[in-house]
């Protein structure tokens, strides 16, 4: 009895232990099969050796000055990859004690810590490594909030996480997993983190900055420092703790550093802010019709916003934003100006135009408004539109004190938006074509208008060198020639004008005989039209385009006067001629474009061509420094005000190095320029409103020297006060055996010491 009894023991121990083993083998099985087919991609696309060695990084594609500071970016996401050696310590420590104790010990799977969180039913914490999490980010995203599709994500994680590790070395993976990390506040990555929360280079974090970081990672929503300042100094607390815990900090340091306060420099980086916005957009036009004709190796097109490219430009940051201050703080001022100008202008800020042409201007900007666009999509009709414009409403405008909110009608906020002075300034390297700054605007979040290479505008004045440079070329003649300025008449027929024309001087007064430096000086109209009268308006239009003005000419005698409407890349490129020698190159705005490897994809070729000889360019930058000397630009050798105050300019200027240069005002002071030029720089200054109509009612504000001259002066100024720039103060360079008379008085030795200046120049 006994012993059946012990049989049936024995054999019942044996079918529980067979059954276990069973149980186990087809548990494993299904286990080991379960991963098999996952790696295999039954349950969903797995990476490819190829994408694994090049995963979807989703890269913003920097825009570096030639200084080497980012200026910009273009994105989907905003991320710039980094290496691992440009991460401090602090961070590595921070991270790995905080996400992943064992990193350096695992291959991708901490075994102790998927044990500990399986053993806990998840309660003790997670159990992703680094490398995990990185694989997550890569190649899925957020996980599944149903049970089983997280199951199968997760045994996903586990195979990319091994596959990743045999791939990549430890640094590389912490780099990678850095560079992806979402930061929320348009920060993607930590070099954009680091920008976005403390306007600093990663490398340059200190711990606490590093403890922050890290701390955001485990929920950035939660844990957004914009948002929830003391959850997220807390968490940066645990995680001081978690490097004490780990022996990366010592226990003294971390009381300390806990009752620190975190200290924000936030801004969020976005198209519309920054330095060189409108360069910036020019650029990113520029890259669309560039990605068309460069292709990468395998045939597909460049994605400007996730490919990571490095575009190098030739912008200089700090002349960028010497810039940018010389047009806000001298438009700020004048624009003071502008509105006392306009009291008592029922119509501002249109002067002298019916109701009729103001109900045109005003449908026009009703047309193109965002306002209009949206209730267009709306099908609503242009009755309904048109009436809303008339309905107050909460906005937020600009000003030049800073954004404010208040309540006006749509149609009062044309109005007011257009009556702003605006402003297009570039500046470049005459020898290269290096275009070292550019303003388009005042503000791009406010004013999108670029008016450096997209809107042309009336020359004036400025076009005058166009006609003497043919003159001196055409006619052999020199500087200190001599030519009447009095009444002056082509007649109708004549270079095919359809009715008598008879210019006028600006102050109607006329001097007699003066030379054409002491004409151009004073922008003396007749003379002007004197000289395009004897070359013909044909060879004035062929030297023109040659000087690399694209716009179109009309081949006219009054263009001698600056009826002409030109760009300021144009104009800047065109005087940039004069002072090098006569050659003319095209503006460069970029030196090369490399890939996210660092290999370089593009390198374009510089465009130059002979214009005029050297001796021709140089006898017109000695005409145009007559224009500093003791014409209408030589305020920038004085100092005092006249009959101005600090709205509009004053005379801070000082200037003694030689400068050449020349003002420009066009009909009823609708615009306002001034071209400054030294001999390795050539600047450009428009000033006017959007709408030609909007202006000054008298030339006193309105004219080049007053509206555009002192950007110029202020801006030069800074550049001068910056011993790292190189913004030469010589003499331009004279040609050797100079063939034409330049100096415009001789003098005759008395003695060996006295010496006596020749006048006639100056004569009526």
């Amino acid at each position: 009895m006994a012993t059946a009894k012990k049989k049936n023991q024995s054999k019942d121990t044996r079918y529980y232990v067979k059954a276990f083993w069973k149980i186990f083998a087809i548990t494993l099985g299904s286990f080991v099969l379960f991963f098999l087919f996952a790696s295999w991609g039954l349950f969903g696309a797995m990476p490819s050796f190829e994408e694994l060695e090049n995963p979807d990084s989703n890269l913003a594609t920097e825009v570096i000055s030639a200084d080497g500071v980012t200026i910009g970016k273009f994105y989907s996401e905003n991320r710039s990859s980094i290496k691992y050696k440009d991460l401090p310590k602090s961070l590595v420590d921070a991270l790995i004690a905080t996400e992943d104790e064992r990193f350096y010990e695992h291959s991708g799977i901490d075994g102790r810590g998927t044990l500990r969180a399986a053993m806990s039913l998840g309660t003790s914490g997670g159990a992703s490594t680094i490398t995990q999490q990185l694989a997550k980010l890569l190649f899925h995203g957020e996980g599944s909030r149903f049970f089983l599709f997280r199951i199968v994500q997760k045994a996903k994680e586990w195979i990319i996480a091994v596959k990743l590790e045999r791939q990549y070395t430890k640094n590389e993976i912490i780099a990678m997993y850095f560079n992806k990390a979402d930061f929320v506040n348009t920060a993607v990555g930590i070099r954009s983190a680091a920008n976005v929360y403390f306007g600093k280079e990663p490398r340059e974090l200190s711990i606490n900055e590093s403890a922050m970081l890290v701390g955001m990672l485990k929920n950035p929503s939660l844990y957004n420092p914009i948002r929830r300042l003391e959850k997220v100094t807390n968490r940066r607390n645990t995680v001081l703790g978690q490097m004490v815990k780990n022996n990366f900090l010592e226990e003294a340091a971390k009381q300390k550093l806990e009752k620190e306060p975190i200290k924000l420099d936030f801004k969020p980086e976005s198209h519309k802010d920054g330095i060189a916005t409108y360069f910036r957009e020019y650029l990113r036009e520029f890259m669309k019709n560039w990605v068309k004709d460069n292709k990468k190796a395998d045939g597909t097109d460049y994605d400007i916003y996730r490919d990571g490219l490095k575009i190098y430009t030739t912008i200089d940051s700090r002349m960028q934003l010497y810039a940018e201050e010389a047009v806000m703080s001298h438009l700020a001022n004048l624009q003071e100006e502008f509105v006392i100008n306009q009291k008592g202008n029922k119509n501002a800020p249109f002067v002298n135009i019916s109701k009729e042409e103001t109900n045109k201007l005003m449908m026009q900007a009703m047309k193109t408004s965002e306002r209009w666009r949206v209730m267009k999509t709306q099908d609503k009709s242009d009755e309904e539109i048109i009436k809303s414009f008339d309905i107050k409403t909460n906005m937020t405008v600009f000003t030049w004190k800073g954004e404010r909110d208040t309540i006006m009608t749509p149609t009062d906020s044309i109005r007011y938006y257009k009556s702003f002075l605006q402003s297009g300034m570039m500046a470049m390297e005459p020898q290269t074509g290096n275009v070292k700054a550019w303003v388009g605007g005042i503000n791009y979040k406010y004013f999108q208008y670029d008016h450096v290479g997209q809107g042309a505008r009336q020359v004036g004045s400025t076009f005058k060198p166009f006609v003497y440079a043919t003159a001196i070329e055409k006619l052999n003649m020199s500087p200190c020639d001599s030519i009447i300025d009095g009444p002056f008449m082509i007649h109708k027929g004549r270079h095919n004008v359809t009715e008598d024309w008879e210019p006028k001087n600006s102050d109607h007064q006329y001097r007699g005989m003066v030379t054409l430096k002491k004409a151009l000086a004073n922008s003396i109209n007749t003379v002007s039209a004197k000289l395009i009268d004897k070359v013909g308006p044909e060879s004035v239009v062929e030297l023109t385009q040659k000087l690399g003005v694209k716009s179109e000419i009309p081949a006219q005698p009054s263009i001698a006067l600056g009826a002409v409407d030109i760009t300021v890349e144009d104009m800047v490129a065109a005087y940039s001629t004069f002072a090098n020698e006569g050659v003319y190159v095209k503006p460069q705005f970029i030196t090369k474009i490399e890939d996210k490897n660092g290999v370089v994809i593009y390198e374009p070729l510089p465009e130059s061509h002979d214009v005029l000889n050297k001796d021709i360019a140089f006898a017109v930058i000695k005409l145009l420094e007559g224009v500093t000397e003791g014409g209408s630009g030589s305020r920038l050798r004085t100092q005092g005000g006249g009959n101005g105050d600090k709205r509009w300019t004053g005379y801070p200027y000082m200037f003694t190095n030689p400068i050449a240069g020349k003002t420009g005002t066009t009909q009823n002071q609708s615009d306002g320029w001034f071209m400054g030029m030294v001999p390795n720089l050539v600047t450009g200054v428009w000033v006017g409103c959007e709408d030609r109509s909007a202006r000054f009612k008298t030339i006193t504000y309105g004219q080049g020297a007053t509206a555009a001259l002192p950007i110029w002066g202020i801006f030069m100024k800074k550049c001068y006060e910056d011993k790292t720039l190189t913004v030469s103060k010589k003499e331009f360079e004279r040609p050797k055996n100079l063939s034409i008379k330049v100096d415009c008085w001789a003098p005759k030795v008395l003695d060996s010491t006295e010496l006596e200046q020749n006048t006639d120049e100056f004569s009526l």
